[in-house]
């Protein structure tokens, strides 16, 4: 027994993988997987993601494509990086987004034979050439032999508004990019702008590839959780074993602080499972915790290793050693990442990325 697992189905993800794919029609589909797979696990998730038909990987940073690499023989792209950190070789087989003319020149200075995509920005102004410089960029990429453009990418601001008219404009500055990018020489093939909401409400939006990524988890990037008519299937689920049931006296404070007193004479759980290892202090009577089927208020402080749960002031059909759960796909009552993020006033990205430290991942399914 763990004391805290990550649960992962593995089938979910499959099945998500599925239904982007209808999404994207013809466009190939490259699985964002960065941040470990949205922390569900890079080693299994990738090969369950090649075998379900994705076309190749995207990640964030260098590291993270070699871990991608290490499972899986399709394209891997990396965006984040920077001259001085020790570059993909030829053999690796790795793509590098090219967001600056300071990349391109440090690449051109390496004699190393590679692949690169152009990062263009339409909008977003964060990564990516601005429009002024793309003719510049393009130009000196095709006078460097060794490097090989394999196409343009940018990144959507607001595809999460359906209605927001920046992503008509975002998709009309890449096209005229590519223009430029061909009248330079440069025969970019697999360009790409849909993130998950774009995929979802809108297809391909014209290109060969898409990107999507927390749909893959399934989880909707969308207002109140629209799917678009898509099914989608969360894949994570977050639980930890009760190690102690007691009782707490009318009036007795439990946890640091003693910013909760017991109402009556009444029950406890102890679940150990803390800040140390993803659950926010600011979760600290937002939490329910779902044990045999019924939710149970967490109370008191979150403390760095466990959390006090109320169980009310019956004898408690609540034993230690079971299995107590923090969020999940709703199937033992638990709460949903969704409802997490509401209370933390955030998105479902980020709870999906707290769990950590000693929380342990398993797997179930078998990716079909």
């Amino acid at each position: 027994m763990e004391l805290t697992t990550l649960t992962i189905d593995l089938d979910a993800i499959a099945s998500n993988a599925r239904e982007v794919q209808k999404a994207a029609g013809n466009a190939d589909v490259m699985a964002v997987v960065k941040a470990n797979a949205y922390n569900h696990g890079v080693d299994l998730v990738v090969p369950v993601l090649e075998k379900a038909g994705i076309a190749g990987f995207g990640v964030a940073t260098i590291p993270e494509a070699r871990q991608v690499r290490e499972v899986t023989e399709l394209p891997v792209l990396a965006w984040i990086w920077h001259p001085e950190q020790d570059l993909p070789r030829q053999e690796e087989h790795i793509d590098l987004g090219l967001a600056s003319m300071a990349q391109a020149r440090a690449l051109a200075a390496d004699p190393t034979p590679r692949t690169v995509t152009l990062v263009i920005d339409t909008g977003l102004n964060r990564s990516g050439v601005d429009e002024e410089n793309w003719e510049e960029l393009c130009r000196f990429v095709a006078g460097v032999p060794h490097l090989t453009v394999t196409g343009l990418f940018t990144h959507l601001a607001c595809a999460d508004e359906e209605d927001n008219p920046l992503t008509g404009e975002q998709v009309d500055t890449l096209t005229r990019a590519l223009a430029v990018a061909r009248a330079c020489g440069l025969n970019p093939t697999r360009n790409h702008v849909a993130n998950s909401p774009g995929v979802l409400t809108k297809g391909d939006l014209g290109f060969s590839t898409v990107r999507p990524g927390l749909i893959l988890y399934g989880y909707s990037p969308l207002r109140e959780g629209d799917t678009a008519g898509y099914t989608l299937r969360p894949a994570m689920t977050w639980s930890a074993h009760v190690t102690i049931v007691k009782k707490i006296h009318a009036g007795e404070g439990a946890s640091y602080g003693m910013t909760w007193h017991a109402p009556t004479d009444r029950y406890t759980a102890i679940v150990p499972v803390g800040y140390a290892d993803g659950l926010p202090r600011r979760m600290q009577g937002k939490l329910e915790v779902a044990i045999g089927g019924k939710r149970y208020p967490q109370v008191g402080r979150v403390c760095m290793d466990q959390i006090v749960v109320d169980l009310g002031p019956e004898e408690p059909q609540v034993h230690p050693g079971d299995e107590a759960f923090l969020f999940g796909p709703g199937d033992h009552g638990e709460m949903t990442v969704d409802e997490w993020a509401e209370h933390l006033e955030t998105i479902n990205y980020e709870v999906l990325c707290s769990p950590r430290g000693r929380v342990q991942r398993t797997y179930s399914g078998r990716g079909e």
